[in-house]
C-alpha cells in the first residue's frame, strides 16, 4: 500500500477542500433530490480549519492530498447519558484513491481527537443507500443507530 499521510488541514489548504466539498456534493446529490442547484456549499471550511472544537484532516499520498474528513464536538440532546459527542462530516477520498484504508485512516485520526477530548460517542450521517459509505464506516466499528423518515409535501 502507498504511504498515506494524514495531517491537519491549513487554510492553504482550501482550494483543495473546497473542490473535496463540491465533489462530495455531486456524489450526494443522486441521494438527496432536495439539495439546492449550484452554486450550494455545504460547510464553513475556512471557519472550521480556524476552530479549536473542529478537526479538519486531510490525507496525503506523495504530497497529492487524496482525502479529507472532519470532526466536530457538538451538544448532545439532554436526555442523553454524555454532554457532547463528536460529529465526523465532510469525509472524502477521490474515487482513484478509495480502497485504500484511507478512510479508516482518517477516521482513526478523528477518533482519537475526540477521545483526547473526553468525547464518549463519535456519529455521522450517511444516506440509506449509499452502500459503498455504509460498509466502510461499518469497517470502523459504526453501527447504524436511527433512520431518519421525511415526507415531502406539496409534491
Amino acid at each position: 500500500m502507498e504511504n498515506v499521510v494524514v495531517r491537519d488541514a491549513t487554510l492553504a489548504d482550501l482550494s483543495y477542500l473546497k473542490q473535496f466539498e463540491q465533489a462530495l456534493i455531486k456524489a450526494e446529490r443522486p441521494f438527496d433530490p432536495t439539495i439546492h442547484p449550484d452554486p450550494v456549499s455545504y460547510y464553513d471550511l475556512e471557519n472550521y480549519v480556524t476552530d479549536e472544537n473542529v478537526k479538519v484532516v486531510v490525507a496525503e499520498i506523495a504530497n497529492e492530498i487524496v482525502a479529507s474528513g472532519y470532526a466536530l464536538r457538538k451538544k448532545a440532546r439532554h436526555y442523553l447519558d454524555h454532554d457532547d459527542y463528536g460529529y465526523l462530516g465532510f469525509m472524502y477520498t477521490k474515487p482513484s484513491h478509495r480502497g485504500k484504508g484511507i478512510n479508516q485512516k482518517l477516521t482513526e485520526t478523528l477518533k482519537k481527537w475526540c477521545i483526547d477530548r473526553g468525547l464518549v460517542e463519535i456519529r455521522l450521517t450517511v444516506y440509506h443507500d449509499n452502500v459503498p459509505a455504509i460498509k466502510a464506516y461499518e469497517k470502523s466499528g459504526f453501527k447504524s443507530h436511527i433512520n431518519e423518515m421525511r415526507l415531502r409535501l406539496n409534491e
